[in-house]
């Protein structure tokens, strides 16, 4: 079955669909995205991703490209019109298309929306999950601001290269003070010898994952001491275990960081808990 992407008002097969190459997403990255898993049928977190989206239109100053009533309805039409079950939609919205300049286009120019739905492998996940991931981790190389979801995201792409290059899954930025920020696209976890789970605080260094949110009820409810704080590597190394979080990945165990192996090398019992409640804190829709 051919996909069927959402562009700029159609409904368009994806290999039809085409964008304007003076699209600023394309000359300059200037946009954002947001990406949200598909369980059963139903988007998880949506209100939420929604919330984050308009915050990073907000800080870019590019405006809704529709109402956000509307903009519901295209995103549930497109993971329909996929017969998506388990996986992933994609949306992203751009300043829109002017000519090449640095400068904001002078006259008003229509944000750009494009959103797409993909499946995903739902036992391989689970598979990978059952035997954790490994780690390395890399000095932060992005801008300052990583709190707001943007599309530019090469220091991203170079950073989870280098881990695949390195026989590992994901990459932790490592900042100036020697501190784990989070990886390359996930948010980076701990849980210390003595039980705490650890993560650090969502303040401008780190993107405020929607994953990242919702485990933080999860953590409450099952009454683990929960503390934001920055980590170093060296603690990572002697952590009891490790984790990311990511709406494709939801809670994935790390057993390994730069070749350390975490805990006995195995999932651990926290990640693991945390992963099976999590959808039980998720909103459906």
């Amino acid at each position: 079955m051919s996909r069927i992407a959402y562009v700029n008002g159609q409904y368009r097969d994806t290999r039809e669909a085409s964008v304007n190459i003076e699209d600023r997403g394309y000359q300059f990255a200037d946009g954002v995205y947001e990406v949200c898993e598909i369980r059963g049928e139903k988007i998880v977190d949506l209100p939420r991703h929604l919330t984050r989206l308009q915050r990073s239109l907000g800080e870019l100053q590019i405006a809704m490209p529709m109402p956000l009533n509307s903009l519901e309805v295209v995103i549930h039409e497109v993971v329909r019109r996929n017969r998506v079950t388990y996986g992933i939609v994609y949306l992203q919205v751009t300043r829109g298309v002017a000519r090449r300049d640095h400068f904001f286009p002078i006259h008003t120019v229509r944000p750009a929306l494009v959103v797409t739905a993909r499946s995903l492998n739902f036992e391989k996940n689970q598979k990978t999950a059952a035997s954790g991931i490994g780690v390395i981790t890399i000095p932060e190389n992005r801008w300052p601001r990583v709190d707001i979801k943007s599309i530019a995201l090469l220091p991203n792409v170079l950073a989870k290269q280098q881990a695949r290059d390195s026989g590992a899954y994901e990459a932790w930025f490592v900042d100036a003070e020697g501190h784990v920020t989070e990886g390359a696209s996930s948010n980076a976890w701990i849980v210390t010898s003595d039980g705490k789970v650890v993560t650090r605080s969502a303040d401008r260094g780190i993107l405020a994952g929607i994953t990242r949110s919702v485990l933080t009820d999860v953590i409450a409810s099952l009454q683990m001491t929960f503390e934001e704080r920055p980590f170093t590597p060296e603690e990572a190394y002697g952590a009891a275990e490790a984790f990311v979080t990511a709406a494709s990945q939801i809670v994935m165990p790390v057993v390994s960081i730069d070749k350390h192996l975490i805990g006995n090398g195995a999932p651990g019992p926290v990640a693991q808990r945390l992963r099976e409640q999590f959808h039980k804190f998720s909103a459906f829709s």
